[in-house]
C-alpha cells in the first residue's frame, strides 16, 4: 500500500518511545501486580506488536514473566482514517472462540485511540468470556472519541486538526518505531 501524499512531521523518535514505552510499562505493573490470573491483548496490526513490547517489558523490569499474549483483528478504518467498515469487524479465530478468560485480568493493546470503535468492539468482545477486569492501552490518545472507551493507560495525548493523520510507525510493519503527523495534500 503507498503511503498517502503529504507533509509529514515526526513527532516522536525510536529513542522518544522507549521512554513513553517505559513509563507506560510502569503504569500497567502498577494496575497488573498481585492479578492471579493475566492476560494481554494485542489488536492487529499495530496493537499486536506493542502488546508484545509492553508484555517484554513487564517481564524484564517488573518480573511479570509468561503472560499470554492473543491477537484480535478488529477493523473499522484504514490507516488514513478511510472508512473501511460501517460497522466495526471483528474477525475471531478458532482459538479465540475457545478462550477462556473467566476471572482473568485482560490488558488490550491498540496504537491510537481515534473514535474508539474498534476498541470499543474489542472490550464488548472480550467482556463476553467473563474476565474479572478489562484495562485498555494505547500509545497514542487523539482526545476525539465519540463512544463511552477511555484509556486507563496512554502514552501520549495529541491534540491535531481533524482532517490530519498520526501515523503510529511500529515495526515489524514500518523499520523504525515513530510517530508521524501526516497533513494530508489538499484534493
Amino acid at each position: 500500500m503507498d503511503k498517502q501524499q503529504g507533509q509529514r512531521t515526526c513527532l516522536y523518535d525510536t529513542a522518544d518511545l522507549d521512554a513513553v514505552l517505559a513509563d507506560m510499562a510502569r503504569q500497567a505493573a502498577g494496575l497488573l501486580t498481585g492479578r492471579k490470573q493475566i492476560a494481554i491483548v494485542g489488536l492487529l496490526r499495530r496493537g499486536a506488536p506493542l502488546a508484545e513490547m509492553l508484555r517484554e517489558r513487564l517481564a524484564r523490569d517488573y518480573g511479570l514473566s509468561g503472560l499470554p499474549l492473543y491477537k484480535l483483528h478488529v477493523k473499522r478504518y484504514a490507516d488514513d482514517l478511510t472508512l473501511l467498515h460501517p460497522e466495526t469487524e471483528l474477525t475471531e479465530s478458532a482459538e479465540q472462540a475457545t478462550l477462556n478468560l473467566t476471572n482473568a485480568t485482560v490488558m488490550v493493546v491498540d496504537d491510537v485511540l481515534y473514535r474508539g470503535h474498534s476498541l470499543l468492539k474489542a472490550v464488548e468482545y472480550l467482556a463476553a468470556k467473563n474476565p474479572l477486569e478489562i484495562r485498555t492501552v494505547v500509545l497514542v490518545d487523539r482526545g476525539v472519541t465519540l463512544l463511552p472507551i477511555r484509556a486507563d493507560i496512554t502514552g501520549i495525548r495529541l491534540d491535531v486538526a481533524p482532517q490530519d493523520i498520526i501515523e503510529c510507525n511500529v515495526p515489524p510493519y514500518e523499520p523504525d518505531f515513530r510517530i508521524e503527523l501526516l497533513q494530508p495534500d489538499k484534493a
